[in-house]
Formats: structure tokens, sequence, C-alpha cells
């Protein structure tokens, strides 16, 4: 019976050998997607290196490219990664086997030393649908001046000077003299000290209290006897904060009744003179919860304040995360919370968005 049984395989099996070729002489042999036509790019070279100029110098260049595919390449755009770099009019549909060109320029003005500025080409290219193109090289400066801007940011709260330091370096192979120092607000003050004679100097710029404004900025000049930069010219600013900042300003909930938790983060910052101690961290809602945490002792804070499920606002309700402080300005610190309404829904009464950071109470005697 064995022996049969593996007589009668053998022959089914040649049968189907059989109809299986048959099948395929009909139909044909089975298509060749590798035979799909594509476009390919490909760069003679992705990256140029123009060397050193002087500062203030256009630096242009074409980036030579080929379709090395079977179907037509299209360039769909030429994207500079920031405005000092600027794309030319460039092939756009380049066939099989020809080359095509994508003009890029760069304006070296405002820049010193070291430079890679890049563009992002796109195309309908399957294997590489974005290729990045680089244009690097040195800028050189007649004079470096670093930084160009000396930035403050004070505590309201502070009455100490502060200085920044602007380092001027002559590149020149002629030294130089600097004169006429101008600064144009009070708020600033400035002194100019040599370190190298003709060469290296360091500009001292100190921000003098009080600071009765948000901001301050000024310009500070410098004359030179250089013929290339006659003047150097640095701008002061200064930012007043206040001693306690709270980030957001107000709470935005989405559309109620919630279906699960909804999780909310404020954080508190101090800049002021004393640590900041926080406590009695509240929501005046049952259910919703809020936990404080200190992420730099004394400086700063974060709330996490959670909302549960179900949780929507009525009508008329006022809702608010509250916190107390031990600032003698700001005892009492409170952020509002809204919520989205659903389509159709009437619009419900509030407090102004804004953070109220309530002040302490003046005595009796003081009002009179």
């Amino acid at each position: 019976m064995t022996t049969n049984f593996m007589k009668l395989i053998t022959v089914i099996g040649t049968i189907l050998t059989f109809y299986s070729g048959l099948a395929q002489t009909k139909d044909g042999p089975p298509a060749n997607d590798s035979k799909k036509e594509t476009s390919k790019i490909q760069f003679a070279d992705p990256v140029y290196d123009f060397g050193k100029v002087s500062s203030g110098e256009v630096v242009k260049h074409e980036f030579v490219f080929t379709n090395i595919g079977t179907a037509t390449l299209e360039i769909k755009d030429v994207r500079p990664g920031c405005g000092c770099t600027t794309a030319g009019t460039w092939d756009k549909l380049v066939e099989p086997g020809k080359t095509g060109k994508i003009p890029l320029q760069f304006n070296s003005a405002n820049f010193g030393g070291a430079v890679l500025k890049q563009a992002t080409v796109t195309c309908n290219d399957p294997g590489q649908s974005n290729v990045t193109l680089q244009i690097k090289g040195t800028v050189w400066k007649a004079i470096d001046v670093t930084p160009t801007m000396a930035v403050f940011n004070v505590s309201s709260e502070s009455q100490t000077n502060e200085t920044k330091i602007v380092r001027i370096v002559n590149n020149q192979e002629e030294p130089i003299e600097l004169s006429d120092l101008t600064v144009s607000n009070q708020t600033f003050k400035a002194e100019l000290k040599t370190v190298k004679p003709g060469k290296e100097f360091e500009l001292q710029i100190t921000a003098v209290p009080p600071f009765n404004s948000p901001s301050v900025v000024a310009p500070i000049s410098l004359k030179t006897t250089s013929a290339k930069v006659p003047t150097i010219n640095v701008t002061a600013y200064v930012v007043v904060q206040q001693p306690v900042a709270v980030m957001p300003s107000q709470i935005t909930l989405p559309a109620g009744p919630f279906t699960n938790v909804v999780h909310h983060v404020i954080t508190i910052r101090s800049t002021g003179t004393n640590t900041l101690v926080l406590s009695d961290a509240a929501v005046n809602v049952p259910g919703a919860t809020v936990r404080v945490q200190e992420t730099q002792p004394g400086r700063f804070f974060s709330l996490g304040v959670d909302f549960p499920e179900g949780f929507q606002i009525q009508p008329g309700q006022n809702v608010e995360v509250s916190v107390k402080s031990n600032h003698p300005k700001f005892p009492l610190i409170k952020v509002p919370v809204y919520q989205a309404q659903r389509p159709g829904s009437p619009a419900r009464p509030g407090v102004s968005p804004a953070v109220r950071i309530l002040p302490a109470k003046v005595p009796a005697a003081a009002e009179k």
C-alpha cells in the first residue's frame, strides 16, 4: 500500500509541474519592476569651499548636477538656511544624461571667522528627494568686535553695577588707535583699556542703576585710525525683569467634560535679591490637585496641576490656581483657568486673562 501511495504522489507532482509550465508560457514571464524609469540626481561636488574673503564680499558659486537616471529630473525648490544666503534661477527640468546648475550666493557682511552655510534642494529623485548643499570658508575682518551687543538681564530689585567686556582685535598689519568714545545714554558707562598697543583692546560697559524703564537700548561708538573701519559701533541693551515671573500667564483647558486626567505645568522664576519660598498651593475646585517642585532652590519652581476625569467649568464659575509666596510685594500668586467651549455652548463670564499677583495690604496709617 505504501509503494502505491508513493507512486500516486509522484504522478500528481508531474501533472502539477506540467500545467504550471503551460500557464507560464501562456501568460509570459512576470513583469520586471526594476525597468521602471526613475530620475536620479548627482552633484559634481555638494560642498564649495571659498577659502578666505574679506568681510562684506559676496561669494557666488554654481553647483553643477547631472541626471544619471532614466526619467526627467525636476528641481522643485531650493531653500537657503538663512537670509545671508540666496538662490538664483536654477534649471528646473533636466533630461536623463543632461546637467543643470543651481547658483547660490553668500553675503559675508557682519560675519567673521569660519562660516558654514547650507541650502536644501528638493527634487523628484525617489532615492534622495532632499539634498544639502554647503558653502564654507573663512571671513576675514580688519577689526573683530566681540560681541557687538552687550546685553544685561537685571532684576528690578538689583542695585549692583554689572559690567560686560567687548573685545576689539586689530587683524591688520598696521597698528590702530581708538578715540572719541561716545555713550549716548547715562544708564551706561564705558571705559576703554589697551591690552596690546595698536592690536588688542577691551571696552568695558557697565549698566548703572537705578533702572527706571523695562528696557534701555543705547549705541556706543569709537573712532579708529583704520581706513577700512573708521568707526566701531556697539549696542548696550538692558532688560529689567520683575523679581517674580509666572509662565504661562493663564491655563486654557480643552472642552469638557474630560475623559481622562489633564495635566498642566506652571513655572515660577525668582530673580529677586532674596530666595523665594512658596507654600499652600491650591486649586479652588473639587478633585483638582497641585504639586510644587523646587527645581532650583529659591529660584525656579514648577507647579504640576491635574484636572480630574469628568472635569468641566460650570457657567459663572471662576477657577484659579494659587500659591503663597514669602516675597513682600507678591504674597499671593494666582493663575486663572479657562476652558474651551463646545460649539453652540453659551459663553461663560470670568476674570480677565492675566496672572494676578496680589500685592500686600497697605496699612491704614500708610494710606492716610
